[in-house]
């Protein structure tokens, strides 16, 4: 079964910045399934437009900035 974006809820969505760019937290739920979390990372390019990017490593400030973010999308998920 393809994905089909029409059966994606979006849940929960918010985004911390960052000095390079902005971190989003979400939680979707597909086809009504399991609400699940997700993390991206967005870079700012030169032109000042977001570039998705891989996650990769979190600093300790970076963590400590999106911890309260996932506490509430954590409660978005009961």
């Amino acid at each position: 079964m393809p994905y089909d974006p029409n059966l994606d809820e979006k849940i929960f969505a918010k985004s911390v910045d960052t000095d390079l760019g902005r971190i989003d937290i979400s939680v979707y739920s597909y086809n009504k399934g399991d609400k699940k979390l997700q993390i991206t990372r967005e870079n700012r390019t030169s032109d000042g437009e977001f570039r998705f990017t891989k996650l990769g490593r979190l600093t300790k400030k970076e963590v400590g900035s999106i911890l309260p973010v996932i506490k509430e999308a954590l409660e978005k998920m009961n």
